[in-house]
């Protein structure tokens, strides 16, 4: 794992990802008292781990910048990607239960995060009741969001998990400031095909297929969704066109 700090204070009062990681309502004395627990950032270049399978668990982390992958290792050697995390999302959670980490953490671009010591989040949430109940939405949209994949792999055929998949980035990144119908996958196919439990010829035949029907619009990693209704009628079928 190479990881270089960035000794530049981190002041979450003024970062404009603030309400996508930190509770809202705080008053200002509070405010500071959390940019004192986030005292560095630390920037993972492409393909580097933030955080390895069986190593001890510290710190949880905000991410800035870049987009993630978490994955785990099979008993035979595969790797399963569990999950995509972006700018605005904490990582780190799964090291809670019991002090070190289940999965990999691999950047799949230049990002930086927001380092925050598991320990001093603990003391100031026992003063702050806001951001317990924050520490603890996190776990719990965590929680919900692992049903939805188990009902995604459980129950859909690959046209159906590939628009829930697509559907769901595209708002994630609209709520980050970004195109309601534009994305670029920083993921490649193979690890989409991985996290939906589906092999890289399905992706990219599916991926196709979407683009012959007139749904997306494909070029390379550039995805334009033409027909956000129609994808959404795939995934929930009783959703009115």
């Amino acid at each position: 794992m190479t990881l270089n700090a960035d000794t530049i204070k981190v002041a979450c009062s003024n970062c404009n990802l603030r309400e996508l990681c930190m509770p809202v309502g705080l008053q200002p004395q509070e405010l500071q008292r959390i940019d004192d627990i986030v005292a560095t950032r630390r920037k993972v270049r492409r393909k580097e781990t933030l955080f390895a399978s069986g190593e001890r668990f510290t710190a949880l982390y905000a991410i800035r910048i870049g987009v993630f992958k978490t994955q785990v290792t099979a008993e035979d050697g595969r790797e399963q990607v569990t999950g995509f995390q972006m700018a605005g999302e904490i990582m780190g959670l799964d090291g809670i239960v019991n002090d070190h980490h289940t999965c990999d953490a691999v950047a799949l671009e230049d990002a930086e995060v927001c380092v925050m010591p598991f320990e001093r989040i603990e003391e100031l949430s026992r003063e702050v009741t806001a951001l317990q109940r924050h520490v603890h939405q996190i776990m719990s949209r965590e929680i919900v969001r692992e049903h939805g994949v188990m009902l995604l792999l459980s129950s859909m055929r690959a046209e159906e998990r590939l628009a829930a998949f697509l559907l769901n980035l595209l708002q994630r990144l609209h709520a980050r400031g970004f195109s309601a119908s534009e994305l670029v996958l920083r993921m490649t196919r193979e690890e989409i095909g991985s996290y939906l439990g589906l092999k890289l010829e399905t992706v990219s035949r599916t991926m196709s297929k979407f683009a012959e029907e007139g749904l997306v619009e494909v070029n390379q990693r550039h995805v334009r969704i033409l027909d956000a209704d129609a994808l959404r009628r795939l995934v929930n079928p009783t959703v009115c066109a």
